[in-house]
């Protein structure tokens, strides 16, 4: 029982998090009461298949997948932009984490157990990342960065340039690179990880960039 409740403790908290980076990153309104709904439904979830059934890849796919449905139907994001948000904030949480994780596989404290989520290092790992992601959202919304061209109108239409083709492609490998994070820990192939969700990042950043400075793509119908 202790583990399940820390468990959901510590994976709420994650949740919760990278929603909060997400919205402040793109001046979205933050919604704390639907953040925690989010949280401990993609908690559950998580628990069931993760440590019950051990299927960590598929835990993986299915968290992807429903943060983007969370992004759509709950917090009323249009769904092509979903896709975006739900990418880019899981590479810049899970950037995050790796940098956690490279030291603590540096130092000998990481395991295949951590990436199990029963483990006095995962709570750590996630309660580090956790914290570090919401000081940056908290900053970022401190100096009033970020990007603002993603609307909250989840019905209307948008001009799909070669811009956001761009942005929806990166998007897509966001899964398989998470899940290769476990069969890589303990290879030389590991420090290799956060260099490519930096590379990620730093095209989603530029192409998020230069899209604020075009201009809105955005019209009803």
């Amino acid at each position: 029982m202790l583990d399940f409740v820390l468990y959901m403790v510590f994976s709420i908290l994650e949740a919760y998090a990278m929603f909060y980076l997400a919205f402040k990153a793109f001046k979205i309104d933050i919604y704390p009461k639907e953040m925690l709904f989010a949280g401990f439904i993609l908690s559950f979830f998580s628990y069931v298949v993760r440590i019950n059934y051990s299927k960590l890849e598929v835990d993986i796919i299915l968290q992807y997948c429903l943060i983007l449905c969370f992004f759509w139907l709950l917090f009323r994001i249009h769904i092509f932009y979903s896709a975006i948000l739900t990418g880019m904030t899981y590479q810049a949480y899970t950037f995050i984490q790796l940098l956690y994780a490279l030291f603590f596989n540096k130092v000998g404290v990481l395991s295949e157990k951590t990436f199990l989520g029963l483990d006095l290092t995962t709570y750590f790992l996630q309660l580090l990342t956790a914290s570090t992601a919401i000081f940056i959202g908290y900053y970022i919304g401190y100096k009033r960065k970020g990007f603002d061209y993603v609307s909250d109108k989840p019905n209307g239409s948008i001009k799909i340039s070669k811009r956001e083709k761009l942005l929806f492609i990166l998007n897509l490998p966001t899964a398989a690179v998470v899940i290769s994070i476990m069969h890589f820990f303990n290879s030389g192939y590991f420090i290799t990880l956060p260099l490519l969700y930096f590379a990620l990042m730093f095209c989603y950043i530029y192409l998020s960039y230069k899209k604020d400075r075009s201009g809105h793509e955005y019209t009803m119908f």
